[in-house]
This record gives C-alpha cells, sequence and structure tokens, in this order.
C-alpha cells in the first residue's frame, strides 16, 4: 500500500460543526499522526491543522467529508514522497 504524507488544513466557521470534524477525525484515526486546533475568537473561526500519513484516497475522502459539511472548508498539502508499507 503506498501512503502520503499531508496536511489537511480545516476553516471551521461554525462551534456547530465539531461533533461532526471529530466524528469524521475519529473514524479516519488509524492514519492521523497529530492534529492542532486554535480558535481564532476574534474572527469566529476555529483553525485546525491535521497531519496524516495514509493513501491519497483516503486523504481525499476525508478532506472532502469534511469540505461538506456546514460551514467548513478543508484543503490538502501533499509531501513529494510516497511510501511503501
Amino acid at each position: 500500500m503506498e501512503t502520503r504524507v499531508a496536511v489537511l488544513a480545516v476553516l471551521a466557521e461554525s462551534f456547530d460543526s465539531a461533533e461532526q470534524i471529530n466524528a469524521l477525525l475519529h473514524d479516519f484515526g488509524p492514519y492521523i499522526v497529530g492534529r492542532m486546533g486554535l480558535p481564532y475568537r476574534e474572527r469566529n473561526v476555529n483553525v485546525i491543522s491535521i497531519v496524516i500519513d495514509a493513501p491519497p484516497d483516503k486523504i481525499n475522502a476525508l478532506a472532502g467529508k469534511l469540505g461538506r459539511i456546514e460551514g467548513v472548508t478543508a484543503k490538502a498539502v501533499y509531501s513529494n514522497v510516497i511510501t511503501t508499507h
């Protein structure tokens, strides 16, 4: 199985989306290396960075599912290094 390291940038503009975001991150937990969330209260947005090591289809699936949550934007940035497990 080929995997890549990526960083998902997630912007959540609604506190109501937290439960859905956390449920998705739990589902993809085996692939997640780490995550950091910062509330930017002055702008009413939560900024979440997720480091993931997974097959590209899993990374795309997580980014897509996150991006379909109302008030959430998600983008992935990929490493060029491909690892075979």
